[in-house]
This record gives C-alpha cells, structure tokens and sequence, in this order.
C-alpha cells in the first residue's frame, strides 16, 4: 500500500487545508465572542424569538439561529459558550444544533443551485426546492419536539435582557474580555483539531475513504425502483462528489435516457447515501474543536438521522405525486 507524503500532497491534502480551517475557526471563535461581549445576541435573537419560543429554545439558540445564516461556525461558537458556562443543556444545544439546519442549509443553497443549473437545468429548481422543503420540515420537527423535551421558558426574559442594552456598555472591556476568551479557548480547539483533520488524512491516504465510498455504492444495488441508468447517478453521486453526479445526471438528460422526474430522485438517494460519510469526513474535525468529541459526534449523528429521514420522506412524497 503506497503513502504518498510528497510536499504538494501534504500542503493540498494536510497543511493548507489545516490553516484554512484554523483561520475560519479563529474568526468564528472571535466574532462569537465578541457578539456575546457586547450582548449583541440579544438583538440577533429578538429576529428569531417568535419560532424560538414555540421550540421552548432560549434567546442564545435564538441568536445562534440568525447568525447561521451567515456563519456557521459562528453559530455553534455561541451554543458551545453558552453550553460550557452551563447556559443551556445538552439536550437544548442537540435541539438548537439541528434547528440551526434551515439555515445552515439556505447559506450554502445558492451555491448548490448555481452547480447544479449547468447541469440539468429546470430539474435543479426541483432538487433544491424540495430539499430546501426537507430542511423546513427538519426545523418544524424541532420546534414541535421542543415543547416536549425542553421546560417552559420565562415569559418577557428577552425583553428583560434587551432593556439591559440601554445601559452604557463597556466597549474596552467587552473587546478584552472578547481576546482573554479567545486566547484560552483557540488552544483547546487546535489541540483536538490539527490531530484529528491529521488522522483524518491518514486515513484517506490508505484508502480508508475510497473503500467506505465503494462498499456504499453498492447498496445502490438494492433500489431496483429506479431503472439502471439512474442508479449510475447514485453510484457516481456516492463514489466521487456531486458534481459527478450532476454530470452523469446531465447527460442522461440530454440523451432522453431518464425523465427528469428519476434524475431527481436519483440525485436525492445520491444524497441521503453519500453525506453520512462526508459529513462525519468533512465536519467532526472542526466540530470536535468546537464542541467536545463526544458531543461532537452526537450532533453529527442526529443532524444525518433527521437530515436522511426528511429527505427521503420528501422524495417518497414527490415520487408518488409525480407517478
């Protein structure tokens, strides 16, 4: 078994990767601070209290779900703080990790979009319209399951913390509490992060990925609904990256071979099979430098449990509309 460790596949595969996510993570570890120093959750949460509330989720998951729309790390930044001074519980920061999918999602949608229209053209305003509808369905679920797992809040506790912010703030003091707090905390996120992205790229380096990749393609066996040539998308959705999947998807659309309704629900089984793999790949470095290891672990979990379930809840309910 070859080990490539030649200098440009340590700095594109290990080094520059490494920097990249230690940068962006510095950043969130910085702006989150800095927003909770200077009590700027409050106003963030006041735009999203009134779902907030209906999920029995406090004014921090409230701020972290508006501050998903633009950065992601930042937002699990927040819920970690709050979730290690004792702020919210565990079964609070597992709730408002996955409320925070519809945002995370609509970040990251015109990108999925303007990939896949190339390819496949109008089907791409189908795929991501219904997955955009699986990621409201996933929040809904939340919020609905909050009024079971979560106590009541305190009524007018937002309010309370928003009149709080007419008082003369300290900006000195917030912007060196904000640094104290990013000097002790930076240390801890690397030393879980750089070992694990490192393992991490061991384990792509002997093929531990390619095999995963390959032993799930052939699940795709198993889905004789669709016919042979959309079960090629899977295959190259699971074994390569989506846009492999697009590609083959948009050829087999040009040619007449699959309507666009099975290249749709071709790409969605595509997805529900191949993201466990690479989210757990992509996401537990960062996540496990954020939150602890274990709890790290757990939110991925769960986010791809209900993330795979209302996918394919979606795509059973678009495949029986569109027969």
């Amino acid at each position: 078994m070859e080990f490539d460790l030649s200098w440009p596949v340590l700095w594109n595969g290990l080094f520059w990767p490494l920097i990249r996510l230690t940068f962006f993570i510095s950043v969130g570890l910085l702006v989150g601070n800095l927003i909770e120093s200077l009590q700027w959750t409050r106003y963030a949460a006041k735009l999203a209290d009134p779902l907030a509330r209906r999920a029995r989720l406090g004014d921090i998951s409230a701020a972290s779900f508006t501050m998903a729309f633009f950065s992601g790390i930042t937002a699990n930044t927040m819920l970690s703080e709050a979730h290690e001074k004792g702020e919210i519980s565990d079964r609070e920061l597992i709730l408002s990790n996955l409320f925070n999918s519809l945002p995370t999602y609509f970040l990251h949608l015109p990108t999925i979009f303007f990939i896949a229209a190339p390819f496949i053209g109008s089907a791409a305003a189908v795929y991501v319209g219904l997955t955009a509808f699986a990621a409201i369905i996933r929040t809904m679920a939340i919020v609905f399951s909050g009024k079971f797992l979560l106590p009541p809040i305190k009524e007018g506790c937002l309010p309370c913390r928003l009149d709080e912010m007419e008082k003369k703030r300290d900006t000195k003091s917030a912007l060196q509490k904000t640094w104290a707090r990013f000097k002790k905390r930076l240390p801890k996120v690397l030393y879980l992060t750089c070992p694990i992205y490192t393992l991490f790229f061991v384990f792509k380096q002997i093929g531990m990925f390619a095999w995963l990749q390959g032993f799930m393609s052939g699940s795709a066996s198993f889905f004789t609904f669709l016919p042979p040539e959309a079960l090629g998308i899977v295959v190259f959705h699971m074994a390569a990256e989506f846009t492999a999947g697009l590609a083959a998807a948009g050829a087999m659309i040009s040619d007449t071979s699959l309507t666009q309704t099975q290249v749709i629900l071709a790409l969605m089984l595509g997805n529900v099979l191949s993201s466990p793999m690479r989210a757990f790949r992509h996401q537990f470095p960062y996540y496990a430098g954020i939150f602890r290891p274990r709890m790290a672990f757990k939110l991925i979990l769960y986010n791809q449990v209900t993330r795979g379930l209302t996918i394919a809840l979606v795509g059973t309910a678009y495949a029986l509309l569109m027969t």
